[in-house]
């Protein structure tokens, strides 16, 4: 088989001017058909069809053959199918061949795979057929004017996926039987049409259609990996989580070791694409598959023989949350729990500048503050590993009597078994627990004192105006230095190292201290904790001039 690729790329582009060697990612259009049609398994021979010099010499630039046309074939009412044909004869005459098939491809759909069209080529020449054109499949419910009024296409309204195909033709590509290529015509015969996708269909006519498709190009692979769990806590997980969302215009990834049980739970409610695996012995499967351009750790301490690992195989590595040995050796390492004293470093980004707020605390404002307390929030995390929640739920007990007209709000996570530690709603007393709940701003909005552990809940409480006791989960958690008084917090350490009355006598000092609770919320409310994760993005994907 003999099988020839004709490129029309006239130079009088007037909608986008100089369109088809503009640069889109850094690359001119043209480039992204010549470079399709030189890869495939199929096709012999390239030519581009122009009538302009600066499209020729580009266009040979990056491999493929040029032919100047006549100046009769490059007006704007000239059809392709002459073009088309004047190309097959001329290169069949410098060739001294006949091809079998020519095939059509316009510059203008730089999103096409290679895959796509070898596997189009293939099944015109297998199945003999005369013409195979690229289509995308888009079923809708259309209308046509007929004397002036509007007539439905459609007998009977369905949803999309009911209806009934409905192929419209992309310049991808038309694959013809040298038989059926004419001065006239480059489809009949036998003629089939090939679904692409709507990514790959996308034909460059608008400015809206060129913004649509380098956006698409300049994507991103992005893989998140975390763990997750009862020991750990479920921070890294709800963070990794929060920058996906953020990265929705990327192709992102969930990774997620199979003993975090909580952790993957989570992630499956999110619908987010992820992938369990048994051990780090894996990680080099999942690059071979997934190809990320930067894999970002939300692990704790790595090694460094882990990150060298990976910076081997993948462009760029980013880690948060990490003081371990391999964080010198990160592209870019994000602890916003840390001061800027703790590690320094060209890559080294720490403070409460770079938090990563969950999308609801970006939506939901603070509550204005209340002089009298009239609902406290309890919360340690999404799976309490240190059980502070049944010591404060006993704590409250004791003192609701006391506090009959204050709401005691007990939210817990997805990995704490409330009821099989006793925490469980007293209508009573007046004390609430909430199970994994959906949009904890709901219950935030409304706290005028919040108690909670020393993990990322400190940037939460403080983006929410809440005056905060908080108390460590472990040692780790006591070098988190956000959760000061200088920014509106009481801090009183780790939790085993306090007695429970200190806690109750806390509590009940800041209920009846007014003026503190005051100014522990104008404290919270001078940090701009909501542009953590614009900054946190950029630094990912390395726009450092953004940060």
């Amino acid at each position: 088989m003999e099988v020839l690729a004709v490129i029309p790329a006239r130079g009088g582009s007037k909608g986008i001017p100089k369109k088809n060697i503009r640069l889109m990612n850094d690359k001119p259009l043209i480039a992204y058909a010549i470079e399709n049609a030189l890869n495939s398994d199929f096709i012999d021979d390239v030519v581009v069809s122009t009538d302009s010099t600066e499209i020729s010499y580009i266009a040979e630039k990056y491999g493929a053959k040029t032919l100047m046309r006549d100046s009769k074939l490059a007006g704007d009412m000239v059809t392709l199918d002459p073009v088309i044909y004047d190309a097959t004869l001329k290169m069949e005459k410098l060739k001294g061949c006949t091809y079998d098939y020519i095939i059509t491809m316009q510059p203008t759909s730089p999103l096409l795979k290679l895959e796509s069209l070898n596997t189009a080529i293939e099944q015109t020449i297998n199945k003999k057929i005369d013409c195979m054109i690229s289509t995308v499949n888009k079923p809708h419910l259309s209308w046509r004017s007929e004397g002036g009024k509007p007539i439905p296409n459609y007998v009977q309204r369905l949803n999309r996926q009911q209806l009934p195909a409905n192929y419209l033709e992309t310049g991808a590509f038309v694959i013809s039987a040298r038989s059926i290529v004419t001065e006239t015509s480059r489809i009949s015969g036998e003629i089939s049409v090939f679904p692409i996708t709507e990514r790959e269909g996308i034909d460059i006519d608008t400015t809206e259609d060129w913004v649509i498709c380098e956006t698409i190009l300049k994507r991103k692979r992005i893989v998140f990996c975390a763990d997750g769990h009862v020991q750990l806590g479920m921070g890294h997980v709800y963070n990794c989580i929060t920058m996906a969302y953020a990265m929705m215009e990327h192709e992102v990834l969930l990774l997620i070791g199979k003993n975090s049980i909580e952790g993957i739970k989570k992630i499956k409610e999110t619908n987010l694409p992820y992938r369990i695996i048994n051990d780090d012995k894996e990680i080099d499967q999942v690059i071979e598959e997934f190809k990320p351009d930067i894999w970002v750790n939300d692990r704790l301490d790595t090694t460094e023989e882990y990150i060298l690992h990976l910076k081997e195989r993948v462009p760029r590595v980013v880690s948060i949350e990490d003081l371990g040995n391999g964080a010198k050796y990160a592209d870019a390492v994000i602890n916003a729990l840390y001061t800027d004293d703790d590690l320094k470093g060209y890559n080294i980004y720490n403070g409460w500048k770079y938090v990563c707020l969950r999308e609801e605390f970006q939506l939901e404002l603070p509550g204005e503050f209340s002089k009298k307390v009239k609902n406290v929030l309890l919360m340690f995390g999404g799976t309490d590993p240190s059980n502070y929640n049944e010591m404060l739920y006993n704590i409250i007990l004791k003192l609701s009597s006391k506090y009959s007209d204050i709401k005691f709000n007990f939210v817990v996570g997805i990995g704490y078994d409330a009821e099989a530690h006793g925490v469980i709603t007293d209508e009573e007393k007046n004390v609430f627990v909430y199970s994994n709940v959906q949009h904890v701003t709901r219950y935030m909005r409304d706290a005028d004192i919040a108690i909670t552990s020393q993990g990322r809940a400190i940037f939460e409480m403080a983006a929410m105006g809440i005056p905060a006791i908080v108390i460590s989960q472990n040692q780790r958690e006591t070098s988190h230095s956000f959760a000061s008084m200088q920014h509106g917090f009481i801090n009183l350490g780790l939790g085993t190292d306090i007695q429970p009355e200190v806690i109750e006598n806390t509590l009940d000092w800041l209920i009846n201290t007014e003026p503190v609770r005051r100014n522990m919320h104008e404290l919270m409310m001078q940090y701009p904790l909501r542009e953590g994760v614009s900054r946190v993005k950029n630094i990912i994907l390395n726009n450092l001039c953004e940060i």
